[in-house]
């Protein structure tokens, strides 16, 4: 049971923070029109782009970091709880289906396990030593990378995180939306984009959700680009699982090589199904098995193994 003593101290700690602070000139927003709360809102929104942009540089630092790492086999794990858990869950999820990754590469922990992800488990984020069981199943190297999330940027569970990773010798980005927080303190790289208020007092959901998001974006989104994941702006490791990713990729392979339909039809059954394989035979005049080599050397990089193609005419 919480001491009155502890509850005390924990609102003075909510009190501290930018995300929880009460905002009076919003105090009668539910007598307004909902066009005009929607304005309002909207308007809320606008300002979290400015937000991330100022720590645009230590997002960039943090990212060549993880890059460097992930070019060595080692993976990206977001940890958080409650929103910025599933947010983490949601980046690491769709990292297969768009960059061709792991299961096993990109993974999303959150306070409270799967469940956590449908129905709130309030309770689990206060839990530091929850986050150190989850990681050490992981059983964490050098290699890998642990970002903790967390609006306020005290959840214990994301702290707990950060910590455990750093004693087991992983690179810790911290992801939160105050300044001079304990899990910034923490990390190897701290990002706090601070956006403010929130419209509704407390509802981190909102702003620093959309921040959150923003910056997950750019984690595993760039990252992938360094690890040789896209040719340009094409996702060319795109996994063809459905009828819409397997026309996605016939687009891919003509807009990256202007092919013909037959050509293109023919690239790849002959490299079965892989675009970036399929862009190499067309690009640089190489069978399906050459090019399957020459990426494995360049270690998956299209231009490094279109380079290598072409110098070998």
């Amino acid at each position: 049971m919480t001491s009155t003593a502890d509850s005390a101290r924990l609102r003075a700690e909510l009190d501290s923070l930018t995300t929880e602070a009460f905002r009076s000139e919003l105090a009668d927003i539910d007598r307004l029109p909902t066009l005009d709360i929607a304005k309002i809102m909207n308007g809320e929104d606008a300002t979290v782009p400015a937000a991330v942009a100022d720590q645009l540089p230590r997002i960039a630092a943090a990212i060549d970091a993880v890059a460097a790492r992930m070019a060595q086999g080692g993976r990206l794990i977001y940890a958080g709880a409650g929103t910025a858990g599933r947010l983490g869950v949601l980046d690491a999820s769709e990292c297969p289906p768009t960059f061709n990754t792991a299961p096993t590469q990109v993974l999303g922990l959150i306070a409270g396990g799967p469940a956590a992800l449908v129905t709130s488990s309030e309770g689990a984020e206060d839990d530091a030593e929850l986050a150190a069981t989850d990681l050490d199943s992981l059983a964490l190297d050098r290699r890998d990378t642990v970002v903790g999330v967390s609006a306020s940027g005290r959840t214990p569970y994301a702290v707990g995180a950060v910590g455990y990773a750093r004693s087991c010798g992983a690179l810790t980005v911290g992801l939160a939306c105050n300044t001079g927080s304990p899990l910034a303190d923490a990390a190897d790289h701290p990002i706090e984009v601070v956006v403010g208020p929130e419209l509704v007092t407390g509802s981190t959901r909102l702003k620093a959700g959309t921040a959150q998001k923003l910056v997950l974006n750019m984690i595993s989104t760039i990252t992938m680009i360094r690890l040789g994941k896209t040719y340009g702006n094409l996702m060319v490791d795109v996994r063809a699982s459905n009828e819409k990713l397997r026309a996605r990729s016939r687009r891919i392979v003509s807009l990256a090589t202007g092919a013909t339909e037959a050509e293109i039809e023919a690239a790849l059954t002959a490299t079965d199904g892989e675009v970036k394989n399929a862009i190499l035979t067309l690009l640089g005049g190489v069978d399906g098995p050459a090019a399957a080599r020459l990426l494995r050397e360049a270690d998956g990089h299209l231009r490094t193994a279109l380079h290598a193609a072409r110098g070998t005419e």
